[in-house]
């Protein structure tokens, strides 16, 4: 009998699950109260190379209520966790296959097989060329060190519904799909792709312990309006909000590909229109407030997307310190800003941990004191309905 070895920091990130959790195996989740949900940003990113198996076991015992996965295309159909079309910044691609790149000079994932992607080793997000990397976040894990690999939708469903079985909990599954254009300009449906999959996993309707998201408005359109009626699926469904400089969407304008503008979204009317078919927002978190001297203040956008049934899910919070504002200083000031005052629903985060000791410490934003921000002179809210 043939005995497939498993790397020893997928043991290692199991090992770390089951520890995390025997500690909270009597405490309350974020369903038993109001809490805002916990989303692991493409695992315990923050600990680990982000979408790695490993990453996302380990952040299964920091107790999130949902782990993320961003979906592309290979070349032979499957669905890949990762963050983005390219292969660049996070594997040994380069070296691999050196005369693979685009005339762009990028690396696609669809250009490749699945049996090609588990030949490379993933390492923590980088800058810079393969020669002359840098991490992109400096106090996270190192590059290249230990063993990592792409994984499919698949393995990482049944990595979560396993975990849900043998320890008992109920983690859901907060899959996007990315950049659908892209995928039609390659003649491939990916979000068609992605509901089959997700069916074929027992996730149909709006009882699944899912989300599904996207950058995409006309896509999440067509998912609502088109796909998931014809599959007998009822999803819920999370725009997600972009800067429009930011290109997470390309159109046709004049025979040149142009990004897509977001600045509709957020509006009254944005919101509006968003409402009528999606079920919640997934907007930057910066995008929530109007910074000011010396403070940071609520823009009601929240309150008003709200008003409107949408769920507010806003991105990324990340601990380290070059990604908390200086205004606010710490991590914790920055969770009770838009947790106890602004009043988020759910947030997506790097360090799900720090996240639910916060939540564990100050109990449900209902039976809180004051909030720290408020006694900071930080947030002075405007009442915009």
């Amino acid at each position: 009998m043939k005995i497939t070895p498993v790397t020893p920091s997928f043991f290692t990130a199991i090992a770390l699950c089951t520890q995390l959790l025997v500690p909270y195996a009597n405490t309350a989740t974020a369903s038993d109260r109001d809490d805002p949900l916990v989303i692991a940003h493409r695992g315990a990113s923050g600990y680990l190379p982000e979408h790695t198996l490993e990453s996302k076991a380990l952040a299964y015992g920091m107790r999130p209520d949902y782990i993320e996965q961003d979906l592309v295309l290979s070349r032979d159909g499957h669905l890949i966790v990762m963050h983005d079309i390219h292969l660049d910044q996070v594997t040994d691609v380069a070296r691999v296959f050196p005369g693979r790149a685009r005339e762009d000079g990028h690396f696609y994932t669809i250009d490749f097989t699945l049996p090609e992607l588990k030949r490379l080793r993933v390492t923590e997000t980088f800058e810079g060329d393969i020669e002359e990397r840098k991490p992109k976040y400096p106090g996270r894990f190192p590059l290249w060190k230990s063993s990592f690999q792409l994984s499919t939708l698949e393995e990482e469903i049944e990595l979560i519904q396993g975990l849900n079985k043998s320890l008992g909990y109920e983690v859901g599954i907060y899959p996007e799909i990315k950049q659908p254009w892209f995928h039609h300009r390659e003649g491939r449906d990916i979000a068609r792709r992605t509901l089959e999959t997700l069916k074929q996993y027992g996730y149909t309707d709006k009882t699944s312990k899912i989300f599904l998201q996207s950058f995409d408005a006309e896509e999440l359109q067509r998912i609502d309006g088109e796909l998931m009626p014809a599959m007998d699926m009822d999803l819920p469904l999370v725009q997600l909000v972009a800067a429009t400089s930011w290109g997470e969407k390309k159109v046709q304008q004049g025979g040149h590909w142009v990004n897509y503008s977001y600045d509709w979204m957020l509006t009254p009317k944005g919101l509006e229109k968003i409402a009528g078919y999606a079920d919640g927002i997934g907007p930057w978190a910066m995008m929530l407030v109007t910074p000011a001297e010396n403070a940071i203040n609520d823009n009601g956008i929240s309150r008003r997307a709200q008003a409107l049934g949408l769920r507010v899910h806003p991105y990324t919070f990340r601990a380290d310190s070059e990604e908390v504002p200086p205004v606010l200083g710490e991590f914790d000031r920055l969770l009770a800003l838009f947790i106890e005052d602004i009043g988020i629903d759910g947030l997506f985060t790097d360090h799900p941990d720090q996240v639910r000791a916060f939540l564990d410490a100050t109990g449900s934003p209902g039976g809180r004191a004051p909030a720290a921000s408020e006694k900071a002179g930080l947030l002075k809210k405007t009442q915009q309905q």
